[in-house]
């Protein structure tokens, strides 16, 4: 598989170990709306990894790390948290090699080390990384919900919304349609409505 237009060159050579070390199956699918990537165990025995082709090299680097820790996980512990402390351990070992300027810029890695400090399910968990990652920039058409005024109206997976307040890290909004209460985080990228 060519890796090239995927990850930043300085990273090809470790990835390519990686996946010849620890048997990766790996396979690059089309955007997904609720995840960059996934590790699986099929009904054959075999694993696969899958990661979406719309991602940045950097998201894409970290994403597949992520993803090949929980096969080296499985290998190591057998089935134990998905993302507990063996697999937050082997993340952070695996992301060891790639905590370099050449391979992660001067502006995502402060933010880097600090998620791998204690690295959670999502890297959109992680504002200021998810940030980083995107060069502090929303798809075209698209906003980050904490730009959007309070009180205004967006679209969001064919939804339309009323932004509400904002709670410790996510902000509360309303589906117009079914008058519920919706937490978003801050980094959610939504379509404005002009008023």
């Amino acid at each position: 598989m060519q890796l090239d237009p995927y990850i930043p060159k300085k990273a090809i050579t470790i990835v390519e170990y990686l996946i010849y070390k620890y048997h990766v199956n790996l396979k690059i699918v089309s955007e997904r709306q609720t995840k960059h990537g996934d590790y699986r165990r099929m009904s054959d025995g075999k694993t696969q990894i899958t990661i979406n082709n719309n991602l940045n090299q950097h998201q894409f680097l970290l994403t597949l790390i992520h993803e090949i820790a929980h096969q080296v996980t499985f290998q190591k512990f057998g089935r134990v948290q998905p993302h507990g402390k063996e697999w937050k351990t082997v993340f952070q070992h695996l992301m060891l090699p790639f905590l370099q300027p050449d391979i992660f810029p001067l502006s995502i890695l402060p933010y880097l080390a600090n998620y791998l400090k204690n690295p959670k399910a999502s890297t959109d968990s992680d504002v200021k990384l998810s940030l980083a990652l995107r060069g502090g920039m929303a798809k075209s058409g698209k906003s980050f919900i904490f730009e959007v005024p309070k009180g205004s109206t967006f679209k969001f997976k064919q939804n339309f919304y009323k932004k509400g307040n904002k709670r410790r890290t996510r902000y509360e909004c309303l589906n117009i349609a079914n008058q519920r209460i919706y937490l978003f985080n801050q980094n959610a990228e939504v379509q404005i409505l002009e008023e």
